[in-house]
């Protein structure tokens, strides 16, 4: 059990006993959940780590070094707990230590898209305190949140008074304090996608931002070719310098990383020599083990000197299409003439290269794992949106019991939801499930979820096994069915759903049956990549049940 309760646990602790769960209406129960990679990765040599170092839906990194310790935030949307803590001390292998967004009365993600909510976090450490500062899209704005302990517990938000997104703390050494940030540029935009990057003096006193701002960059590199959408800025100040690290180009194909440095923090800022000095953009697209979308950076120095960083990138199967969304990659920063560099042009990604120097750190099972709920929920675990005062599931005698909920996957309600992050192309999941449909459209079993419009639920409905995918909004709110067969049981099953890619498979079993039976054939979820759904989320799985009431 983790150290603390998280705040989905402490939301189902609401719900009390199992007996109160057992008063209530449809109930599904689910014995575990087991997920395992079938990708075969040759072994990574010694000494060596192979990319990404946060597999499946960890976009927008940041990272801060406290000593000899490293911790990263990743972006969330409207999924919660939100804003997952990560620890390492090595770089490569971290470990989920909490969220900093784990209790329901610190934001309210109720009736927004999946594509909204928390956008791109920005973490540091001052003063012997923990600051993540952030943006609630559609739900409040900016704000920033601390803790002594960033395994947590996070304050409440304090709500900044500056528009745009994106904003990241700066703490100078002569005790002022920065805010960077992206926002509309002065006047009209001369094109869509036109933004700026602007500086406001922050009071960690007070909490709140001074009056004025400084415009910093109009546009981005080569303002000539329109460049879109500056964003992720980050500053440090490194020898005589303050750099400005950003990214452009939008968090697709053509995503870039970007360097300007000045001798004061006001500017103003020099565009770098070589620019842009992290993309993907310029290389073939047949090339092998491709990357894509390399950008939204930040950066952290080792006691030898070195400087390393973690950046969002994709791993698409075809085209732009991934499954797993926007990941955490990580990378050492080359500096020539006082300039960094993560690549030169037209130089991969490596997928494997030499570790950072550092003590090894205890990594995390990603590749297998089985939760068999015999004890509190992870923090691996994730629902959409803020739970109520009454979340409809409860850990009891070894299950994960979920009462059906009237909110379908395709709805901007609360789900009867929970689930985990994909982590490679070729992986499947399984659970054990108990359930006994009562009426028609009542439905209990996996779902595999991109956003309100993109998702696959495989379960039991009365009287049949079905598999119901949607892919756009024209569709009903729980799909439509592309696979179904009778199911005359009322015994436990057992489901699988094998994802190979831009294929899925559903399978089924009788609870004490060893061979697999499939439901229909191979299904198309390419329409399910992140390319189609917003960019900016991966696909969650996990147990839905829902009852039309």
């Amino acid at each position: 059990m983790t150290r603390r309760m998280t705040g989905l646990v402490s939301a189902l602790a609401l719900m009390g006993t199992a007996d109160a769960v057992a008063a209530r209406d449809v109930i599904a129960a689910f014995d575990f959940l087991a997920y395992e990679s079938v990708e075969a990765e040759a072994p990574v040599p010694e000494g060596a780590f192979r990319n990404p170092v946060l597999p499946g839906f960890h976009p927008d990194p940041s990272i801060v070094r406290v000593g000899d310790d490293f911790y990263a935030v990743t972006s969330t949307f409207s999924w919660f707990p939100g804003l997952p803590i990560l620890h390492s001390t090595d770089l490569v292998n971290w470990r989920l230590i909490g969220n900093a967004i784990d209790r329901p009365t610190q934001l309210d993600f109720s009736g927004l898209g999946t594509n909204r909510g928390l956008f791109a976090p920005a973490i540091t450490h001052h003063g012997g305190r923990f600051w993540i500062v952030n943006t609630c899209i559609e739900c409040g704005g900016n704000f920033v949140i601390t803790a002594t302990d960033p395994a947590g517990p996070w304050s409440d938000p304090a709500w900044l008074d500056f528009g745009g997104i994106d904003p990241s703390l700066f703490f100078d050494a002569d005790g002022k304090a920065w805010i960077v940030y992206n926002d509309a540029p002065p006047g009209e935009p001369k094109y869509e996608g036109h933004r700026a990057l602007w500086l406001q003096e922050f009071d960690p006193a007070a909490m709140k931002v001074l009056p004025g701002r400084t415009l910093l960059v109009d546009g981005g590199v080569d303002p000539s070719t329109k460049p879109i959408w500056a964003e992720g800025p980050h500053i440090y100040k490194i020898g005589a310098w303050y750099y400005l690290l950003t990214a452009e180009g939008g968090t697709a194909d053509q995503h870039s990383q970007t360097i300007y440095r000045a001798s004061k923090v006001t500017g103003p800022y020099t565009l770098g020599p070589f620019n842009p000095i992290l993309t993907q953009r310029d290389l073939p697209a047949g090339r092998p083990e491709r990357v894509e979308a390399t950008g939204h950076a930040d950066i952290v120095q080792l006691d030898d000197g070195s400087w390393w960083g973690v950046f969002l990138a994709t791993r698409p199967f075809a085209g732009q299409s991934t499954l797993m969304g926007r990941e955490t990659f990580l990378l050492p920063l080359r500096w020539q003439d006082g300039w960094p560099r993560f690549l030169d042009r037209q130089e991969a990604v490596p997928m494997v290269l030499t570790k950072p120097n550092l003590p090894a750190s205890p990594g995390s099972a990603w590749t297998s794992w089985r939760d068999e709920f015999d004890a509190a929920l992870s923090d691996e675990w994730i629902g959409l949106r803020t739970p109520g005062q009454t979340p409809p599931f409860a850990i009891a005698a070894g299950e994960l019991r979920m009462i059906a909920g009237s909110a379908a996957a395709g709805s901007l309600g609360k789900p009867a939801f929970i689930g985990r992050r994909l982590r490679h192309h070729r992986a499947a999941f399984s659970t054990r499930l108990a359930f006994t449909p009562e009426r028609n459209g009542d439905f209990a079993g996996l779902l595999a979820f991109m956003d309100e419009t993109h998702f696959l639920a495989a379960g039991k409905e009365r009287g049949r096994l079905v598999v119901r995918l949607r892919t756009s909004a024209e569709q009903g709110s729980s799909g439509v069915i592309v696979a179904e067969q009778p199911l005359t049981t009322d015994a436990p099953i057992e489901l699988k759903l094998a994802l190979d890619g831009g294929s899925a498979r559903v399978f089924w079993r009788a609870a004490d049956a060893s061979a697999w039976q499939a439901v229909g054939g191979p299904i198309n979820v390419e329409p399910l990549a992140s390319v189609h759904a917003g960019l900016f989320t991966g696909l969650v799985v996990g147990p839905y049940a829902f009852s039309p009431g």
